[in-house]
């Protein structure tokens, strides 16, 4: 077992059991949502994975370890500090060896499930290729360990305060296939429809699960989109989160925004100018991709021929 990993009691039992088990990231609960909804929010994703036959793995770095499944007053810990370090690659090792409080972004989060052998992973949204990339080389770490890790990333497309167009150029790219549930084209996170197609549409876990274990049984390495649109009851019209993104983004160019703090700000400032409506639409899309989630990780055990103990 790796030295950094320390598996919560639930997650060791699934492992020695060979139950279904889904990764989450941390990041949300501390820089993604306000609490005391970001700590709700991710008790209830929770429920709803085990509910759907899977157990839930929500990953953090505490006291210089990768903890794979976080008991309540963990994620309380996460929700409530003002000292979460927001982590991706480049900031792991710095993390662990220092003994900071890290928060795990989609690329760790996907580095940390690796080592723990968990295939399937739940988020948000991924990152992207951010807007002006051509000329400030923002284009976020998720995208390259799409390319090298070999996690499937069950998400709501990415946010329209990115570039999606290049977004989606950088994955194929790097031969990462994106996959759609429900629908042909792309979702933007808080809208369906991002005016782009995915790769492939595939609606059950099963199609989804055969999919992913022929790329890798071809020895294929790398991460897969799984792209599950927010439902239709809770997506936001295109034309308002185009015009708020647009307002938010000037924002953040005007006030010297950059870097790791881009984010967090444009989901601040979007979430007042909908006067909180978009923060309903992200936890329902949160929710979502976890029933979704949790039904490919069953697939994908059982198509491995692996039935629990």
């Amino acid at each position: 077992m790796h030295q950094y990993l320390l598996f919560s009691p639930e997650v060791a039992a699934a492992r020695a059991a060979g139950k279904p088990i889904v990764a989450l990231e941390s990041t949300i609960i501390s820089h993604g949502m306000p609490y005391p909804q970001n700590v709700t929010t991710a008790r209830e994703v929770e429920d709803i994975i085990r509910m759907a036959g899977a157990v839930p793995a929500t990953i953090a770095i505490i006291d210089g370890k990768i903890c794979v499944g976080l008991d309540a007053a963990q994620l309380e810990l996460l929700g409530t500090s003002p000292d979460a370090m927001k982590v991706s690659r480049r900031d792991l090792a710095y993390v662990l060896a220092t003994r900071r409080l890290g928060a795990t972004t989609v690329a760790a989060t996907m580095i940390c499930a690796q080592l723990a052998g968990i295939d399937v992973f739940v988020t948000g949204g991924i990152g992207g290729v951010h807007r002006g990339a051509e000329t400030s080389f923002d284009i976020s770490a998720d995208l390259q360990e799409l390319a090298r890790t070999s996690v499937a990333v069950v998400c709501a497309g990415v946010k329209s305060i990115l570039d999606i167009g290049l977004t989606l150029e950088y994955l194929e790219t790097h031969g990462v296939p994106v996959l759609s549930v429900g629908q042909p084209e792309f979702p933007a996170f808080f809208t369906r429809d991002s005016g782009f197609k995915a790769d492939f549409q595939l609606d059950s876990a099963t199609e989804q699960a055969a999919f992913i274990r022929a790329k890798w049984q071809l020895g294929l390495a790398g991460g897969v989109v799984v792209s599950n649109p927010v439902p239709a009851s809770f997506a936001m019209p295109k034309e308002e989160i185009d015009r708020i993104t647009e307002q938010a983004l000037r924002e953040a160019h005007d006030g010297g925004v950059t870097g790791k703090k881009v984010t967090p700000f444009l989901l601040a400032r979007i979430k007042e100018l909908t006067e909180g409506r978009s923060l309903v639409t992200n936890i329902a899309l949160v929710k979502h991709n976890a029933q979704v989630g949790a039904e490919l990780a069953v697939a994908l055990r059982d198509a491995a021929g692996l039935q629990p103990v």
